[in-house]
């Protein structure tokens, strides 16, 4: 996993991580013109429990990344992100060791299983509603592979026309200063189209001639609250608390909400026994996120869990 290239830089108040909820198959906005089916075996239940794994694969990585870069700070990162690199890569025959070890991690049995998840995720939680007057959210996937490694023609197609709708390139690693030609080339992609927000995706010296393929991924989402505010909403559970802020909805999103979640806890000192249980517990999220009576979402959920002993 050493080639693969994620860093988001993001500003305050315009990105956050996302988990998935369910939501109204009757209705769906569409990110990708030609969406990828889920498999026939899959039923409703089976998505609905496989996305719920995603929730709890999102957990363990925010417990990862919250222990070990941001103790002491705030940083946000997206799982959603992060799932969509990891399924561009699966989905290349040539590698069955990455394939098998992804699945494994992502808990997946197949990458059909895979592909019809990351559609859900693509149709429901990545769809721009800035149209109707919700949240702005843009979702860019980028791949750039050695030009001396073979590509398969479906997956190449896959990436490029029906999936992902990815920028794709064979690209030259060979020396570094080739290497290093490619990196600025991949910023340039990443600050181009998250409105100059990522000025800096690959840092100096990430890619080398050791480098085979980047796969990368920009999220973008910025949304206004609703009337500032006044309909929080907070969810008292055993020592701790979760704020809801909802963010404004658009004319045409009746199915669908996005609201950015605060999980507090009640003790001063009670931030890391918050954070084990919402990283080891199954189904945690899902079952601690205070819901629209009848009716369900996509959720935002905050990675960095704020301390109050270092708020002002």
């Amino acid at each position: 996993m050493d080639n693969i290239k994620m860093k988001e830089k993001v500003g305050k108040s315009q990105v956050a991580d996302l988990s998935i909820q369910e939501t109204n198959p009757k209705k769906k906005q569409k990110l990708c013109e030609s969406q990828v089916t889920p498999s026939p075996s899959l039923s409703k239940i089976d998505l609905a429990e496989a996305m719920k794994k995603q929730n709890d694969v999102a957990m363990f990585l925010a417990g990862k990344v919250i222990s070990t870069l941001a103790k002491n700070s705030n940083l946000v990162f997206s799982p959603v992100s992060i799932n969509a690199v990891l399924t561009m890569a699966a989905n290349r025959r040539e590698d069955k060791t990455l394939r098998s070890f992804i699945l494994s991690f992502l808990r997946f049995s197949s990458t059909e299983e895979l592909n019809a998840v990351f559609g859900e995720i693509c149709s429901v939680v990545l769809a721009d509603g800035s149209a109707s007057g919700g949240p702005k959210i843009a979702a860019l996937n980028g791949v750039w592979i050695d030009q001396s490694l073979s590509v398969d023609s479906s997956w190449q197609d896959l990436i490029i026309v029906n999936f992902f709708k990815a920028e794709f390139a064979q690209v030259d690693f060979s020396t570094n200063t080739k290497a290093e030609i490619v990196r600025m080339e991949v910023n340039a992609w990443a600050l181009l189209h998250t409105n100059n927000l990522i000025k800096d995706l690959l840092p100096q010296g990430s890619v080398t001639f050791q480098t085979e393929w980047i796969y990368g991924n920009a999220l973008y989402f910025k949304g206004s609250w609703e009337n500032n505010h006044n309909n929080q909403y907070v969810k008292a559970y055993d020592d701790f608390k979760v704020l809801r802020l909802d963010y404004q909805q658009g004319r045409d999103d009746a199915d669908r909400k996005s609201s950015m979640y605060f999980y507090l806890p009640d003790k001063r000192d009670g931030l890391d026994n918050l954070l084990k249980r919402l990283t080891s517990t199954h189904g945690f999220l899902d079952s601690h996120i205070p819901r629209y009576k009848d009716r369900t979402g996509i959720v935002m959920f905050v990675g960095q869990i704020f301390d109050p002993s270092k708020s002002d």
